[in-house]
């Protein structure tokens, strides 16, 4: 009997090995999305709910978990079951002013969130290099241009999964900052809400930045491309999905979910325990949240907060001009015109990133503050938002388009939820003002 349990041990092993190599390979949209979710916006959006209320707000990220999460499945499945892209499946189903009230929602909210990203990421390349931000604005531009020119969707998709490990920096810098645990649990789970305008902003603005239009649309097209690269090249290869495929799909999300969630549960609680701890509770962005922490938190929260704006730039500028040209992709049904097609192929599909990247640039040198703009711009997603929810929800309950995958009746609530719940926040910051 000894001798058969000491065989079986490394059989064990390696199977557990196997499966978790498989639960990582498996990882890809949903990861990708949840980290772009974390961008310099969002960040700078944590910073301020930190600094500005201290410990109160960090019950929004367990709160907006399974609504974050409900809205991108439903995206997911969206994807896989049609084999089409968002706006693919808006434009076969509904008149054209829907379709293009969408797509401009989500264009307009895009170049926004373009410009106050790359201004983000340069505000805090000046901050480790001394050189001014206006010159390093057009460099990262160039660069993430020539990434989405140069590279296929798998090696983008590669680069990306490993540039989500930068996020774990706000993680670090949290227990550096030496929190009051009792405090963090207390707020964590006990909700409180203050009717003001400044909290409602802020809370908009949250939910702003972690429910974003531009996820929704990236979400489906993904799922769609990976299917692509999977040899499916024609909607009715790619149409309906397996249980395996939806399960895959689900894991994949909620893993990159929870870990756009627990980075914003660490930022905020980072900034709470050192800048509203100090009395420090005026700051507007990101950048000053870094420099503000330096002598309270030390150099190694400094570097690490700082460093984390620039890497998490690389991953969601991308991901954002990439779901503005696939939505107007789709909406004008330009075949295959996709990441994973080179520029010679698929012209017009690249000329839409360079558009995107070029206004959101162009937004950095006509007078907008882009450090203020990282805020305002998660307020915006948080105000377009809501009609966009409500028409994933439908679509996704329409046994027409999805047949007998449509959603469940949990994840329909909470899509509902979310778009009610965001559209009450917007109203109640607009009365409060």
């Amino acid at each position: 009997m000894s001798d058969l349990v000491e065989e079986e041990k490394p059989i064990s092993k390696n199977h557990s090995h196997r499966s978790v190599r498989k639960f990582f390979a498996n990882l890809g949209p949903g990861l990708i999305t949840g980290a772009a979710d974390d961008d310099p916006s969002g960040i700078s959006t944590y910073s301020v709910a930190g600094a500005s209320f201290g410990y109160l707000p960090l019950w929004v990220a367990p709160f907006a978990f399974p609504l974050m999460a409900a809205v991108q499945l439903m995206c997911a499945r969206l994807g896989l079951v049609t084999g089409r892209g968002l706006a693919g499946v808006v434009r076969l189903q509904y008149p054209r002013w829907v379709l293009w009230g969408a797509c401009s929602l989500l264009i307009v909210a895009n170049v926004f969130n373009i410009g106050a990203d790359l201004g983000g990421m340069a505000e805090a390349t000046e901050m480790m290099t001394g050189v001014k931000s206006h010159y390093w604005t057009p460099v990262f531009t160039a660069l993430i241009i020539a990434l989405l020119f140069f590279s296929s969707y798998r090696q983008i998709a590669r680069i990306f999964k490993w540039l989500t490990l930068v996020l774990f920096a706000y993680v670090i810098t949290a227990f550096l900052a030496q929190p009051d645990w009792y405090a963090v649990l207390k707020a964590t789970f006990v909700p409180r809400v203050i009717w003001s305008n400044a909290f409602l902003a802020t809370f908009v603005g949250v939910l702003g930045t972690t429910i974003s239009p531009y996820l929704f649309f990236w979400q489906c097209s993904q799922e769609v491309e990976d299917e692509r690269t999977q040899g499916r090249s024609t909607v009715e290869e790619r149409e309906g999905a397996t249980d395996e495929e939806l399960r895959v799909a689900r894991i994949d999300v909620f893993t990159g979910m929870f870990f756009a969630n627990t980075v914003m549960f660490f930022i905020i609680l980072t900034t709470a325990a050192t800048l509203n701890a100090n009395g420090q509770t005026s700051i507007e962005t990101a950048q000053q949240a870094s420099e503000a922490l330096r002598p309270l938190a030390g150099n190694g929260a400094y570097l690490l907060f700082t460093l984390g704006i620039i890497g998490t730039g690389m991953s969601p500028v991308p991901v954002l001009a990439g779901s503005a040209a696939y939505a107007v992709a789709e909406a004008e049904s330009w075949q295959h015109d996709s990441l994973e097609d080179r520029p010679r192929i698929a012209p017009r599909f690249y000329i839409v990133v360079a558009i995107a990247m070029l206004l959101g640039l162009g937004l950095d040198f006509v007078g907008f503050n882009a450090v203020k703009m990282l805020f305002y711009s998660a307020v915006l997603n948080g105000i377009l938002a809501p009609p966009l929810v409500v028409l994933v929800v439908l679509l996704t309950s329409n046994p027409k388009i999805m047949g007998n995958r449509v959603s469940s009746r949990s994840l329909r609530y909470l899509g509902w939820a979310t778009a009610a719940i965001m559209t009450f926040a917007a109203l109640g910051m607009f009365a409060t003002m």
